[in-house]
């Protein structure tokens, strides 16, 4: 059996304490600023148009920003390394599936997803390891698949010792967007939007959404 990467087993055990003061004090979907909503949404008609197929919010917390997405007409599913994470999202919302797993190491067939959601969730990766997860993504999207990244980006590494109010063990790794894009392209995507809007206190940061798909329609990358 394969030993669970030390970062990972820092995010699980992290989430896993924070996640009942995560749902209180992070906003829902519905709180979020117009321009975060509006790339949720054009993500989901760009989904809707290319013939749907099920979506996986991949870092999902708590579910609700998958139960957003099932509102905008998608069907949709969520994956959190978090047990707990996963417990609180199927309680609020029974109807949809969640799953408990790696965005790494997805329990998916290959081509078997219509699009993918990665909604501020990509950032406890370290650096080094993006290519990798990338290709993840690409292997279980199918091909012409939509991909939404959203996050915060930037050229630093954060190791706070608190988030929402305990104690945590995880490290953030802000990567430069460009840096973002070229990891994307290399592992079979085009970027087809980038919207970036600056920190309002942070002046070495911003928070980025990048829409994109992977290749043409029948055409993968190559192993």
């Amino acid at each position: 059996m394969t030993a669970e990467p030390a970062h990972l087993a820092a995010v699980r055990e992290s989430y896993d304490t924070v996640a009942a003061d995560y749902v209180r004090l992070v906003v829902p979907p519905e709180g979020m600023d117009p321009v975060s909503r509006a790339m949720l949404a054009a993500f989901a008609e760009l989904v809707r148009e290319s013939g749907g197929g099920e979506v996986a919010d991949l870092g999902c917390g708590p579910g609700r920003v998958t139960a957003y997405l099932d509102g905008l007409g998608l069907s949709a599913f969520g994956v959190d390394v978090s047990g707990e994470m996963v417990a609180l999202a199927r309680r609020a919302y029974p109807q949809l599936c969640f799953l408990q797993g790696s965005m790494a190491a997805l329990d998916l067939d290959s081509a078997s997803l219509g699009s993918i959601l990665a909604w501020y969730s990509i950032h406890h990766t370290p650096p080094e390891q993006l290519p990798e997860l990338f290709a993840e993504f690409a292997r279980v999207l199918a091909p012409g698949g939509h991909l939404l990244l959203g996050g915060h980006v930037g050229d630093a590494q954060l190791r706070p010792a608190t988030g929402y109010g305990h104690p945590v063990s995880y490290a953030s790794h802000l990567v430069p967007a460009d840096r973002l894009v070229e990891l994307l392209e290399q592992a079979g995507f085009t970027v087809t939007t980038r919207l970036e809007q600056p920190h309002p206190q942070k002046v070495d940061r911003s928070y980025v959404c990048l829409l994109a798909r992977l290749g043409t329609v029948g055409h993968r990358p190559a192993d």
